[in-house]
């Protein structure tokens, strides 16, 4: 760069709240981070009118995220690849000829997550002009452990967004706890941001007595993990009072990705998606599909009230999950609900389906409970 008091400026792709360790990192490495203004109609409606017309909607947000990023002036535009069969492995080059084809100019770099901590670095080398080994490392690992704070927030918003007494309060908590983090400059401080948000969130008053459902979210890992594309299903739940726990999270797509094995502690979740997949599907086959159909079973081993699965129209694997799920219905007698999301779905189904299986699993529950009294006298 001839001007060396202007910083390069990356965007990346919103996913939910990965935006905040994003920044992190780049930032970390002198690189300006550029927040792509939040998913909106206008994202969707440019990323669809410059898509083919069956591709899945998290393509169609993306590309539209990198074309209002580019249109601000950004230097890089960046996401993650995937290996093996899903097509978000294509994406990426899809996405970069597209960009060619409009008449922009502005780099694009892929990130592969599963080259671990060394991908990272080798990603960081590409757009900063830092290559001292441990500050890139040190940036990523800053990386990583806001992730797993952001996750951590997120699970105890969800406990007090079901229960709180003024609908609302537990978010904009979340919200404060989110400034918080972002704040933070090194670990020392992320570590202190973490406790005061958990600590903001904490505050809210709510009524610990309430008889409260508990939901696990699975399908597809943007779709789950993204507000905007799953229209704010857990909002809207924890309005009705349910508690809900993502299955798939960043922090978890992280632990397998690039966390080293001797870090690890546990079964991570695609270890357990081998295990207990296996008497319905015997192998993976591309996207989120084996983790969501072990999913199910791990939901029933923990006595969840129910199982929601959420994911884009035309992605196969996920197809492929919600044919599996009919004869798993049956087998574990657990009460799922197949949401398929595109630019077409309409708010106020969306909301009557969810209304509708939030009675069924009350109804289930309260019949059980009555069974529970019965044999006892």
């Amino acid at each position: 760069m001839n001007n060396k008091d202007k910083k390069i400026k990356v965007a990346f792709p919103h996913m939910g709240t990965i935006y905040v360790a994003w920044e992190k990192v780049l930032n970390a490495v002198g690189v300006e981070a550029y927040i792509p203004p939040y998913t909106s109609k206008k994202t969707l409606s440019i990323g669809t009118k410059n898509s083919p017309e069956a591709i899945c909607i998290p393509y169609k947000l993306i590309l539209g995220n990198f074309i209002e990023a580019i249109e601000n002036g950004v230097d890089y535009v960046s996401m993650i690849a995937s290996p093996g069969i899903c097509r978000l492995g294509e994406y990426g080059r899809n996405i970069a000829q597209v960009l060619v084809d409009l008449g922009y100019k502005t780099n694009y770099v892929e990130l592969n997550l599963y080259d671990g901590f060394n991908g990272m670095i080798e990603y960081l080398k590409k757009i900063s002009t830092h290559k001292n080994y441990f500050k890139l490392l040190g940036a990523v690992y800053l990386g990583v452990r806001t992730v797993f704070a952001v996750d951590e927030l997120q699970n105890f918003l969800s406990y007090h967004r079901a229960r709180e007494v003024h609908k609302g309060d537990s978010e904009k908590a979340f919200n404060k706890a989110i400034r918080y983090i972002r704040d933070a400059k090194n670990s020392r401080e992320l570590s202190r941001a973490l406790k005061k948000g958990l600590s903001e969130i904490s505050n809210v008053e709510i009524d610990k007595n309430k008889n409260v459902l508990h939901v696990d979210l699975t399908g597809e890992i943007y779709i789950v993990n993204d507000e905007f594309s799953n229209q704010n299903i857990e909002r809207e739940l924890g309005a009705m009072g349910v508690q809900v726990r993502r299955s798939l999270t960043v922090s978890s797509f992280l632990k397998d990705a690039i966390i080293p094995k001797m870090f690890k502690k546990g079964e991570t979740h695609l270890e357990r998606a081998y295990r207990l997949a296996k008497p319905y599907l015997m192998r993976d086959i591309g996207g989120d599909a084996l983790e969501c159909i072990s999913d199910v079973l791990y939901a029933k081993e923990r006595n969840v009230d129910g199982l929601i699965h959420v994911s884009p129209f035309t992605c196969m694997p996920e197809i492929m999950s919600q044919n599996i799920f009919p004869k798993m219905r049956e087998d574990v007698n657990l009460p799922i609900l197949s949401l398929i999301m595109d630019e077409q779905t309409g708010r106020a189904g969306y909301i009557t389906r969810l209304e509708a299986f939030v009675d069924l699993m009350r109804r289930k529950k309260m019949k059980a409970k009555n069974t529970q009294v019965s044999v006892k006298q």
